[in-house]
């Protein structure tokens, strides 16, 4: 009996080693990206609100370090102005979400625990659609495009671009595709139009039309290979000669460009090839982003890059904060140049900086950078409509430095 209860033992222990073992963790392990971190900001000319927002500036800075999220950052302290971290001109940190749990005051001191929460995918959670103005993309080579296809390429590419930057929620686009920003299409994106103490060609654009960014480029390849030069002589080099007409090569280049239209800074630069073998032409009466004309060969791949390339944009330019500019001050009340189309509501708070009424040059004074500036406060939204919206500061506008024509940001 006992070596019969041993066998059956034996056979089960036996049996056990070839199934598979149980599971003492779950299947799938999200990965969690949240940091709970601690921000501090010494509270400066009596303003609070400015320093809760660099302690959560700070706040997050703490949690991208300890993260694998590369991050260039800056911090600036002088005894007149205010420390404000610059990660929030070019942040690395891809913050999908921040929520405070905690705030005091000690010591002249703001503290904040924050609970951040940093995508996967290196982007930014957009909470503000940013005004971005279109402009042509010359042809490098004009010739490159026969009088029989189509005219359409350089105002049609960026504004079909400028399109679907604006369906996807996170901008809102306007087009200047008659202004040609590079007169020289194969310098670009040099603008040759540098003159001193005056403001770049960019800059002029933005402010003029009240926008963030300036969407440029260039067409800088729709060649098609050759049919001088055939090999071999004959009937069979001329019929070959003929085919290339119907069944040739084409290829594509096109450069496309964002500038920052506060400061004239590229802020986005890259090139789109590929190239076709077919019927390479383009019908002079398809216009870009029509069914026709993306039903060509050459039309589709243009179509696939613009899609492309409206998707690295939105990815490249997701981390950078949104930023207005102040129309109208009157009383305690300050007026800026975005509201509900834009997703501001009530209760939100801007940073504002305010001129130092220093002019920015480089060269001798030859290249116009800008106006010197500084963080001044924040402000607070108090009222919305579609077009603007009214806030208020922590101090009087006088007091503070604030003026017309200074800058707001998002953080």
């Amino acid at each position: 009996m006992a070596k019969t209860l041993f066998k059956y033992i034996w056979v089960a222990y036996l049996l056990c080693q070839s199934c598979t073992p149980v599971q003492t963790q779950p299947k799938y392990q999200a990965h969690s990206n949240i940091i709970t971190v601690e921000g501090q900001a010494p509270i400066s000319k009596g303003m609070p609100l400015l320093a809760r927002k660099q302690a959560l500036q700070d706040a997050i800075l703490q949690a991208s370090m300890q993260s694998s999220v590369n991050i260039h950052s800056q911090t600036t302290i002088d005894q007149n102005n205010p420390p404000l971290d610059t990660l929030s001109m070019r942040s690395g940190a891809a913050v999908s979400s921040t929520s405070v749990i905690k705030e005091w005051t000690a010591d002249n001191i703001y503290h904040v625990i924050a609970k951040v929460e940093l995508s996967a995918d290196n982007s930014c959670a957009t909470h503000y659609r940013k005004r971005i103005i279109a402009t042509a993309f010359p042809l490098v080579k004009q010739e490159q495009v026969t009088g029989y296809e189509t005219q359409d390429l350089p105002a049609g590419v960026p504004r079909e671009l400028n399109n679907i930057l604006t369906e996807s929620g996170d901008f809102f686009g306007k087009n200047a595709t008659n202004i040609n920003l590079y007169p020289r299409a194969d310098l670009a994106p040099e603008t040759q139009d540098q003159t001193a103490y005056h403001p770049s060609k960019v800059m002029q654009l933005a402010t003029s039309n009240g926008v963030q960014f300036v969407l440029s480029g260039v067409i800088r390849d729709l060649e098609v290979e050759s049919t001088e030069y055939i090999s071999g002589s004959g009937a069979w080099a001329f019929a070959k000669s003929l085919a290339r007409d119907v069944v040739a090569r084409r290829g594509i280049g096109i450069d496309i460009y964002v500038h920052d239209g506060l400061t004239g800074a590229l802020l986005f630069q890259q090139r789109y090839v590929n190239d076709v073998i077919g019927d390479v032409w383009i019908p002079a009466t398809y216009s870009v982003g029509s069914e026709r004309f993306n039903s060509t060969t050459t039309g589709n791949k243009i179509a696939k890059i613009i899609a492309q390339a409206s998707t690295d944009i939105r990815q490249s330019l997701s981390c950078y904060p949104f930023a207005t500019r102040i129309i109208e001050i009157k009383n305690d009340k300050v007026f800026i140049d975005a509201g509900a189309q834009e997703g501001l509501n009530v209760g939100d708070q801007l940073v504002v900086y305010s001129s130092s009424g220093n002019d920015l040059n480089l060269d001798g004074g030859f290249s116009f950078v800008g106006k010197d500036k500084q963080p001044g406060g924040i402000l607070t939204i108090r009222t919305i409509t579609p077009r603007y919206a009214i806030g208020s500061l922590e101090g009087s506008a006088h007091d503070l430095g604030v003026k017309i024509g200074d800058w707001v940001k998002s953080r």
